[in-house]
């Protein structure tokens, strides 16, 4: 659960020209005022560009892990840094979810300044003023359950150091990697180590393993499956190998492989991580997700691109007043859907692409047949949500094209 009145609060904030897409006639309101207009996003006085989370497909994404977690028994802490907004945080904790996962001191503050109860830090803590602040935190809320990982002893012992004298141990799981990936111990040797360190220190708690198979796949393919699999089969020969409490937790699952962590995993107490379903993507996600693998019900993409036609310079060509500052492009470009005409009638984009991104431009090549006029909007969707949350403070909940709600994030 969450801080209700912190939530509220959020409502309180005085719209102006801090939000950008904002309407110019509602500076002064507050956040809560302009939802309950429920104003038009096109006619509403919004401006482009735009992103905007659809209610229906936010609300199916949810209720769906929600639903294939509860069949699989496991857990799920999803990642908070994908949206940074503890208001999408309250939907997945309402919808069954363990905890919320962060990966810096800066997100863990956020999670705690809205009440979130249990936190999973996926990276070891090593800043001794922010371990002080953890520390406070502790004898602060009785109720505030610290889990966070830990890949060698000199990091065990900085984080001994400076919660020798905490309310309750931080409960601690030793993170497994991979060879040429990112953190995490290399061989059973270290995790040893760093498991007898860790229950050496009276601050801390040897609680289980973590890790991240999606430094080993990053695709689809057999011997991407397959190599996911050998690593998370190492990950639960390592949980079987460390003394471990009987309550101990095995996380890793991120939004790609999350159906092999429940299957090599089952029988734990699995914590999946997985972050990105809540809004799903049009690109990378929507091509790897274990769910459109399996054939079963798909999650659906909840973000959407809203840019206008800002000039037709060459036949074919439309350049849209969306750019890399509005939307994510490292794993693919915007991907056009429809346009929506000055008269309010709307056409496919059937073979449109965008091209190439400038900072405030976006290059659409429009196909054969389709066509879009200076001023028209175009919807365009969106891959890997988590570098389209962090450009936007403040978007827009639609219900068709009914702005319901607006949702904060604190990058």
């Amino acid at each position: 659960m969450v801080d209700g009145d912190a939530l509220r609060r959020l409502g309180d904030e005085r719209i102006d020209w801090r939000f950008k897409g904002m309407p110019a006639d509602a500076d002064g309101m507050t956040v809560a005022e302009l939802a309950a207009e429920r104003r038009d996003l096109f006619g509403g006085g919004f401006h482009p560009p735009l992103v905007v989370i659809d209610a229906s497909a936010l609300d199916h994404n949810l209720a769906t892990m929600r639903d294939w977690c509860e069949r699989r028994g496991v857990l799920l802490a999803p990642h908070g840094k994908t949206t940074m907004a503890p208001q999408l945080y309250a939907r997945q904790l309402d919808h069954g979810a363990w905890g919320i996962t962060v990966a810096t001191f800066a997100q863990l503050r956020v999670a705690r300044a809205f009440g979130v109860r249990r936190v999973m830090v996926a990276n070891e803590l090593l800043d001794p003023a922010g371990l002080r602040w953890v520390a406070a935190e502790l004898a602060r809320d009785p109720e505030f359950h610290l889990l966070c990982f830990a890949d060698s002893v000199r990091g065990v012992e900085i984080m001994a150091a400076a919660l020798s004298g905490a309310a309750r141990p931080v409960d601690i799981l030793v993170e497994l990697g991979a060879e040429g990936g990112r953190a995490g111990v290399r061989d059973v040797a270290t995790a040893e180590a760093v498991a007898a360190a860790v229950e050496a220190a009276p601050g801390l708690r040897l609680a289980g393993v973590a890790g991240y198979e999606g430094a080993v796949g990053h695709d689809a393919k057999p011997e991407s499956l397959a190599a996911v699999e050998r690593y998370l089969r190492d990950l639960r020969a390592l949980a079987e190998r460390l003394d471990l409490p009987d309550d101990a937790v095995l996380s890793a699952g991120g939004s790609a492989y999350f159906d092999q962590v429940a299957d090599v995993l089952a029988g734990t107490r699995t914590v999946l991580r997985s972050g990105a379903y809540v809004t799903h993507d049009d690109g990378f996600y929507r091509g790897i997700s274990p769910l459109r693998r399996a054939g079963g019900t798909p999650f659906a993409p909840a973000l959407h691109a809203w840019a206008q036609v800002t000039s037709r310079p060459e036949p074919g060509l439309a350049l849209l007043t969306l750019g890399r500052r509005d939307v994510s492009f490292d794993q693919g470009l915007p991907e056009p859907h429809t346009v929506r005409h000055a008269d309010g009638t709307r056409s496919p984009l059937a073979g449109a692409r965008v091209s190439e991104l400038n900072d405030q431009h976006a290059f659409l090549r429009l196909g054969p047949g389709t066509e879009a006029e200076v001023g028209d909007w175009v919807d365009s969707g969106l891959s890997h949500p988590c570098t389209v949350f962090d450009k936007w403070r403040l978007l827009p909940v639609v219900e068709d094209d009914t702005v319901v709600d607006l949702v904060h994030t604190w990058f």
